[in-house]
């Protein structure tokens, strides 16, 4: 339990800390929300964590510490670092043309228009790149963001996203066989650009991706608890899903197939489970420009590289999912980077925070300028569509997503010698 000098040494007001869970509980207690497990750290030091609710609401069994969570594009930042240490050792480089290793992905047809016929297409201006991929601005889409006869050929051809009994060399020959949405660098379009970057790097590393991870990533900093597979002695820690039944008027439990074992197909871009305290060492690495009690992933002017927005001032105006977010935040290497709070669904710091959610409600931001780390766990799902990036972010239609601006608001406003002024 951490102590109120331990909140009080880091700038924190502890009764104002104190305030967050009970109103994060009524979210709870109203049967909106199964359960909840946030964590929040300032210097390195936890200074509030709380375990909310029901990790299964039949069973009655309590969220703890440990619960796992399905983090889906939780997982791109992870396989985002992974490309960013092969740059660095001079393997790839953000310039590289991916066809090189993923061949599957040259000479590709673009969609003359992005909801119009699969066969009204012109050829790519250039090939897609490594930085491509990095910045969802390669023209590959996901079929949930697409509209028109493209979201049903997605469907069709690679199947579900996140589980999937393809290979990676059956997965990127099918997806070669589809149009790209956009001409590559035209625009920041949401999609399975890291899904092929993770097994782009499986292949420049000459072995499964999730290999790859383990031994660079979550072995050296110590997240024992993630992986793209959950084995059977750990599944009684794993948060249920569910979602919100209209017409029972409560939430219901979906039950998703889990792998019996570990799996070929290993989406770079949503596949993990993790934990609070694994994400939080991850997080921690980026706050600490890379490096992590002694252990260095990355160099410092490599995450810096990674902190800087990329999207150009016209592809900040085009809308994310319904939303205009590239208003108040930019996109750097597989980051979402916050410029202001202010109507900002996703990042909540001050500027230059870095972020990137899940699509079952989960949500983290490292905050260098006041060296915060925020950790929001939840397993929620809500309808997904290319117009319902607000009702995913702030509740609308969903009203068991308002609880993270909640968490947001009240942990900012507890801190009493912030940085910059955040919300």
């Amino acid at each position: 339990m951490t102590s109120e000098a331990v909140r009080r040494r880091r700038g924190f007001d502890p009764a104002a800390l104190a305030a967050i869970g009970p109103a994060l509980a009524e979210f709870v207690d109203r049967g909106e929300l199964a359960g909840i497990v946030s964590l929040t750290s300032r210097g390195g030091e936890v200074v509030h964590a709380e375990t909310i609710g029901w990790r299964d609401v039949e069973t009655k069994s309590p969220m703890r510490p440990d619960t796992l969570f399905r983090i889906a594009s939780m997982t791109k930042p992870i396989t985002s670092v992974a490309a960013m240490m092969l740059v660095e050792e001079g393997r790839i480089d953000l310039a590289d043309p991916i066809s090189r290793w993923v061949p599957e992905l040259a000479d590709l047809r673009v969609l003359r228009n992005a909801a119009g016929p699969l066969d009204d297409t012109v050829p790519v201006n250039r090939p897609i790149t490594i930085e491509d991929l990095l910045t969802h601005r390669s023209g590959i889409a996901y079929a949930f963001f697409s509209e028109g006869p493209l979201k049903l050929a997605y469907e069709r051809t690679l199947g579900d996203p996140a589980m999937n009994r393809s290979t990676p060399d059956e997965w990127l020959a099918a997806l070669g066989t589809l149009p790209l949405a956009y001409q590559p660098g035209d625009r920041f379009h949401y999609g399975h650009s890291t899904d092929a970057l993770g097994f782009l790097i499986g292949r420049v590393e000459g072995k499964p991706f999730r290999e790859v991870l383990r031994e660079r990533i979550f072995t050296p900093l110590g997240m024992a608890d993630t992986d793209f597979w959950l084995p059977h002695a750990k599944r009684d820690r794993l948060a249920s899903l569910y979602g919100y039944d209209e017409a029972a008027g409560r939430l219901v439990k979906l039950q998703p197939v889990m792998y019996d074992a570990p799996p070929d197909y290993t989406p770079g871009g949503g596949g993990l489970i993790s934990s609070a305290p694994d994400y939080h060492r991850f997080a921690r690495m980026l706050l600490g420009g890379g490096e992590l009690n002694g252990v260095r992933l990355l160099r410092r002017e490599t995450v810096d590289l990674m902190r800087t927005n990329r999207l150009t001032s016209a592809q900040r105006q085009v809308p994310f999912a319904g939303m205009p977010l590239w208003q108040t935040s930019g996109f750097g290497l597989g980051l979402a980077l916050g410029d202001t709070s202010a109507g900002n669904p996703y990042a909540c710091g001050a500027p230059g925070s870095m972020t990137w959610p899940g699509i079952f409600g989960t949500w983290w931001q490292a905050d260098p300028a006041n060296d915060l780390v925020m950790i929001y766990l939840i397993q929620h799902q809500v309808p997904v569509s290319a117009g319902a990036g607000a009702t995913i972010a702030t509740g609308r239609g969903a009203t068991g997503r308002r609880a993270l601006p909640i968490f947001q608001s009240g942990t900012y406003a507890a801190l009493s010698d912030m940085a910059e002024q955040a919300i």
